[in-house]
């Protein structure tokens, strides 16, 4: 039987799908832009990574996007951020996969970070470098540990922040390799770089960004990788699996957050969006530029038990060397 046979039921039926449109959270979220907050300082890799995706988002999902770093508090100020906000998936939190993995362990929060946060998708990755001072007799892992068992207790290395990673994997190498590697925590990688190059402390894992313009200057030299594969900023330098130490393989990435609260509906089409937006050719080269390399399309429960497991394993890692929150 044709509508018009009905026109009142027909106009109920419009109006009830009108209703139910204005009515979904991505209707009201169209009406205003996209906010992007970021959890670290202005300039940052956090935000060099927003910036870099928020245009290419902003056309995939017509409509603007806003870049707001908010550092301070190991994150927590920015993840505070994104849970106060109405859960409607007009605000988005960038951030490092630590915030879940590696934080809770160092930082008292007022959330369980791993039910506090989902994440939508993986932006951009990098392994940690393992970078010397040029006088270390050592240019591998294995000729490193060999001094290290000839000089116990003559080598120390730097970390950018005690219980995060670049601690973490120093812990690992002395238990896998049988040596002792003393730890010295800073406040940052700017710091614990510049006593690297003054061969005050010898050695450092450090991120990418920070430390490949060194290790090119030849003011440093990096002995191996803890990403899966080499990576393309250092083709000659072999990753840790391939030197013999599987252990230390570890990859740090920046995501994008929402809050759990958010529809599924909401959730799905803002990782749809990202997804398009990170496979443009002229993104993944700008991503380059920052020394990290564009985000893996992993599936968003394939990232939450990965931070699960990361998260249990820097905890009993910190847990046997005895690691207690300053």
């Amino acid at each position: 039987m044709h509508p018009r046979a009905f026109p009142s039921l027909r106009r109920r039926t419009w109006l009830a799908l009108a209703a139910a449109t204005l009515a979904s959270p991505w209707a009201l979220a169209q009406d205003k832009p996209l906010r992007l907050v970021v959890a670290g300082p202005a300039g940052g890799n956090a935000d060099l990574v927003a910036r870099i995706v928020a245009e290419p988002l902003a056309r995939e999902l017509d409509r603007p996007v806003i870049v707001d770093p908010k550092p301070g508090a190991a994150g927590a100020i920015a993840v505070g951020e994104l849970l106060q906000a109405p859960p409607d998936g007009n605000t988005l939190l960038v951030g490092v996969n630590s915030l879940v993995s590696e934080i809770p362990h160092i930082v008292k929060l007022r959330w369980q970070m791993d039910q506090a946060l989902r994440p939508v998708a993986e932006l951009a990755r990098g392994g940690l470098v393992l970078v010397a001072h040029p006088s270390v007799p050592a240019s591998t892992v294995p000729q490193l540990v060999a001094y290290a068992k000839e000089h116990p207790g003559k080598l120390s290395y730097a970390s950018y922040s005690p219980g995060t990673m670049s601690h973490v994997l120093g812990a690992i190498l002395n238990r896998a390799a049988g040596i002792e590697l003393l730890h010295v925590g800073y406040k940052g990688s700017t710091p614990a770089l510049a006593d690297v190059m003054g061969n005050h402390v010898p050695l450092m894992f450090d991120g990418l960004p920070t430390s490949l313009p060194l290790v090119r200057s030849g003011k440093l030299k990096a002995l191996a990788v803890s990403a899966p594969q080499r990576v393309a900023q250092l083709p000659d330098v072999p990753t840790f699996r391939e030197a013999g130490y599987p252990q230390l393989e570890a990859v740090a990435w920046m995501g994008l957050w929402t809050a759990p609260q958010v529809p599924a509906a909401t959730q799905a089409r803002l990782r749809a969006a990202t997804l398009k937006a990170l496979a443009e050719r002229g993104l993944r080269a700008r991503m380059l530029e920052t020394k990290l390399e564009a985000g893996l399309p992993r599936g968003v429960d394939a990232m939450a038990r990965e931070l699960r497991t990361d998260y249990e394993r820097v905890g009993a890692v910190l847990k046997s060397v005895g690691f207690r929150p300053e």
